[in-house]
């Protein structure tokens, strides 16, 4: 359980799931801006997820007691934290269908597609993703996602510039 909510400053972090065998599931990665921690915050309920920084990372630390008097003086302040958990719920219900009903290749060219943003009018992956963290998203081994990567490559489909993924043209859903 938890009386915080954690904003990220600067750096980024992963959000998992793992087994006792050490076994990851990436849920999330998360940068400047972005918050983790509200489900414990809002239920008091013990943690869903564990996270860690994947580079040197400033957090703040918003309590419980800071929040409620932040909320008293910025009433609207709840309504983005909903739309946020929206938003997360929205993601993880596609991650969950894309899991049951598409194959690797889908997966794999879905989860490249969701974390892509628009930057000088290209489809970019702005932080470096290894293929073992594609593989950790997508429920798939790290061979099998370089196979992929390697595939999507030599298509055409996507390069590797600069430790960023651009896509250079549609993806395919699976081949």
């Amino acid at each position: 359980m938890s009386d915080s909510l954690y904003i990220i400053v600067s750096g980024r972090v992963k959000v998992y799931l793992s087994d006792e065998n050490g076994k990851e599931v990436l849920l999330n990665i998360l940068g400047p801006g972005e918050y983790f921690g509200e489900l414990a915050f809002l239920d008091a309920e013990p943690r869903s997820a564990s996270v860690m920084t994947t580079e040197p990372s400033q957090i703040s630390v918003v309590t419980k007691a800071d929040y409620q008097r932040c909320i008293t003086a910025h009433p609207e302040i709840p309504f983005d934290l909903i739309q946020v958990l929206a938003h997360r719920i929205r993601v993880l219900t596609a991650n969950v269908k894309n899991l049951a009903l598409l194959d690797v290749n889908g997966r794999v060219a879905c989860t490249l597609l969701n974390m892509a943003i628009e930057h000088d009018g290209k489809l970019v992956i702005q932080h470096r993703l290894t293929h073992q963290d594609i593989a950790s998203m997508v429920g798939a081994s790290r061979e099998m996602v370089s196979r992929i990567m390697k595939d999507l490559t030599k298509g055409g489909y996507i390069k590797i510039k600069d430790k960023q993924i651009v896509l250079l043209t549609k993806l395919p859903p699976g081949w």
